[in-house]
């Protein structure tokens, strides 16, 4: 007899609960299930380790105490729904829950501009309001770090975090409609289970509390009609449609509405972006001013084929790939086959909402040589990417044209 689902994921994290603690969670894959042998992922800026975690498929290894996983990048060329078991990891502190009994999990929702502090339990969450579905891209906002030329410093990410799913949950204004928000509320906090051994503190992020309560962020419980894996925010995480996802609090256990604006690490100084239009400073100088990262930029990737591959001369090559933003929603694909002087339209996939992948298709001829693919999109709003790449010290909201070279032969 099959076990219930929350029974089967506390006995495999606490499983594996006293490696997690003592040498990190890349141990645990060994202790609570069978590790797959590591081999390396090419690179362009080298090889990268590729191991199995828990939930997880072989994924790329940045840390493992803090786990930090991405996707391989031929994930994406598997279709617009990211895979719960390729879907990227990011953590940021070394404290990890070790086991969660959502049985009895709770979220405390409270602060100083609230008339009617509650807490909820996961059953009531999921009985008491109704559920909306999503479809939306959650991304890293350091996602593609490793490819900034002057290099800067940070986890050296490829482009593989980032993840498009079909999320489902509670928006948040209407658990928040219970605690009665005062008039002086300001913002929105949130606060996981996971916790800093030592340091800058517990990863606590800040919402305003217009957004908070836009009827769009909300608290999901399901990911591609499971229930979250465990390294993605088992069982209740935040869900931040179009924004980074360092808003998107995983295992959240504490929501606070308050009077100000909250300033601690996670908010300031960390996680902040040149306060100007490209958000973007020459290397070697310093923003003037600086202000929360926040909503994604326009990128388009090509996903079926990569740098350096060889095609057949002299037949149809039909090429695919992906685009998004964060939030207007693609508009247009143009493709160019000569690195970027000459431009044409490519074609639009299924729209599966204005915060998915979206998908496109274009097709040609190559004689034999050389080709420069490139791929530009446009959002509904007209922004776009830009062919040169854009710097900050941080290596956040990479979004430049990318280059795909292939040799036709």
């Amino acid at each position: 007899m099959k076990e219930p689902t929350d029974r089967l994921r506390r006995r495999l994290i606490t499983g594996g609960a006293g490696m997690l603690a003592g040498a990190g969670l890349g141990a645990l894959s060994g202790g609570a299930l069978a590790k797959a042998t590591t081999f390396q992922h090419p690179f362009a800026n080298g090889e990268r380790l590729v191991e199995t975690f828990p939930e997880k498929r072989p994924m790329i290894v940045l840390t493992t105490r803090p786990p930090q996983l991405e996707t391989p990048f031929e994930v994406f060329n598997d279709g617009l729904i990211t895979p719960n078991d390729a879907f990227f990891v990011r953590y940021h502190n070394n404290g990890l829950p070790t086991s969660i009994d959502s049985d009895n999990y709770v979220i405390k929702i409270g602060g100083n501009a609230v008339g009617k502090p509650f807490e909820i339990t996961l059953a009531d969450l999921k009985s008491q309001f109704k559920p909306v579905e999503v479809v939306a891209v959650n991304q890293c906002s350091g996602n593609s770090r490793a490819l900034f030329n002057p290099r800067v410093m940070g986890g050296q990410l490829g482009n593989g975090a980032m993840g498009n799913a079909r999320w489902v949950g509670v928006p948040l204004k209407d658990v928040l409609a219970r605690a009665e928000l005062k008039n002086t509320a300001r913002q929105v906090t949130f606060n996981g289970l996971d916790f800093a051994l030592k340091g800058r503190g517990d990863l606590i992020k800040a919402l305003d509390v217009g957004h908070a309560m836009d009827g769009e962020v909300m608290l999901g419980y399901q990911m591609n009609g499971a229930e979250l894996p465990f390294l993605n925010g088992f069982p209740v995480r935040l869900i931040v449609p179009g924004y980074y996802g360092t808003y998107w609090v995983k295992h959240l256990a504490e929501i606070q509405v308050i009077d100000n604006v909250f300033n601690e690490f996670w908010m300031n100084p960390a996680y902040r972006i040149p306060d100007n239009d490209c958000a973007c400073i020459e290397p070697g100088t310093a923003p003037k001013a600086t202000r929360p990262i926040g909503r994604f930029d326009v990128r388009s990737f090509i996903t079926s084929l990569h740098n350096g591959q060889h095609v057949a001369a002299g037949r149809p090559l039909a090429v695919r790939g992906i685009a998004f933003d964060g939030g207007q929603g693609i508009r247009e694909v143009a493709f160019s086959t000569d690195g970027g002087q000459s431009w044409r339209e490519a074609s639009l996939g299924k729209d599966l909402g204005r915060y998915s992948f979206r998908e496109f298709t274009f097709g040609f001829q190559p004689d034999r040589g050389q080709y420069d693919l490139r791929v530009r999109a446009y959002n509904r709003a007209g922004a776009s990417q830009p062919m040169e790449a854009l710097w900050n010290p941080a290596g956040y909201m990479r979004n430049v044209v990318e280059s795909v070279v292939v040799t036709a032969a």
